[in-house]
């Protein structure tokens, strides 16, 4: 099979028979082999008896339903398990990502290459409220991930490799960042394509400003366990060091003090009575502190099953 197209979805009845007829008719004019997966991520609306309705006369379309709502992330997780497509291509259910893209983008995939093509929605139909927050959180993330290249982390439209969508794990709220996933899973081809945003047709948007907050705390976990995930040790073994050590060397430096003043003479106030006194052994504290999460989190991660889970491209 040529093309798996993953579209998750929540409470858009309205447009699927349109998003339907239209991915069908790139598909034909191509010639190429696909099946489109509706993950239906707990749609209180008429979501399901429609991807009901088209797939009685449609084999090619695939159903999933969720119980309740979990989020964008696991519907693109057992869209991910579910797909049998060389090329596997995401897109959002309200018609604002085009089908029309889909044939370069598997062409950049199976001829340019490429692991991984996010989309980059250069001109969009979004209010300045969303815009602008969106233009820093990209900035952020092109830093911390230190892929480049990438203008547009949270596009729904991407195309990638079945290899890449088969070695990565999308949970939690990490949708935003699975070509960051994808490059520490060792894909590192990923490319951009400019695409046309069209303004929503139907429905309303179910993103609030909530996402810009989660979604920094998401790559700062990200980035974390990417850098210290299985060595926390280098991280809080190393702090905790450097504080206790300062800290303990500033307490000697109190006590030398006072002793010098004492044996010369000078008038000194009780080393208690120093404010000093209090912040070093706080600091003293937290460095221990540190230095025994690491240690525990060393522990954990020594008998964790996914320590030596290594991703073997090729072998003779």
């Amino acid at each position: 099979m040529d093309i798996s197209v993953i579209v998750p979805l929540y409470n858009e009845a309205e447009s699927l028979p349109e998003l339907h007829a239209w991915i069908k008719r790139v598909m034909n004019e191509h010639h190429f082999s696909y099946e489109i997966l509706f993950v239906n991520d707990g749609s209180t609306d008429d979501s399901w008896k429609v991807i009901e309705a088209l797939h009685a006369d449609n084999p090619e379309v695939k159903g999933i339903k969720f119980r309740r709502n979990y989020g964008k992330s696991p519907a693109l997780y057992c869209g991910f398990d579910r797909a049998e497509g060389d090329v596997v291509i995401t897109m959002d259910a309200d018609l604002q990502d085009s089908p029309d893209e889909i044939p370069e983008l598997y062409r950049m995939i199976t001829e340019d290459g490429y692991d991984l093509v996010s989309g980059y929605k250069q001109k969009r139909y979004d209010p300045l409220s969303k815009t602008i927050p969106t233009k820093l959180f990209n900035a952020t993330a092109r830093k911390v991930s230190g892929i480049k290249n990438l203008h547009d982390f949270n596009c729904g439209l991407k195309a990638y490799r079945k290899e890449v969508v088969k070695n990565i794990e999308v949970y939690g709220e990490m949708h935003r960042y699975i070509p960051y996933l994808a490059k520490n899973a060792g894909f590192t081809k990923i490319g951009e394509k400019v695409v046309q945003h069209q303004a929503r047709k139907y429905g309303v948007t179910k993103f609030g400003l909530n996402r810009f907050v989660n979604g920094y705390l998401d790559l700062m976990t990200l980035w974390f366990l990417s850098k210290f995930g299985v060595k926390p040790m280098h991280f809080f073994g190393l702090w905790g060091s450097v504080m206790f050590i300062i800290c303990f060397l500033c307490v000697i430096f109190i006590g030398a003090n006072k002793l010098y003043s004492l044996a010369n003479g000078i008038p000194a106030r009780l080393i208690t009575d120093s404010p000093y006194f209090y912040l070093t052994l706080v600091g003293m504290i937290l460095g221990v502190q540190m230095f025994l999460t690491g240690f525990l989190g060393e522990i954990v991660s020594r008998n964790s099953q996914e320590r030596n889970n290594y991703k073997i491209e090729k072998e003779f």
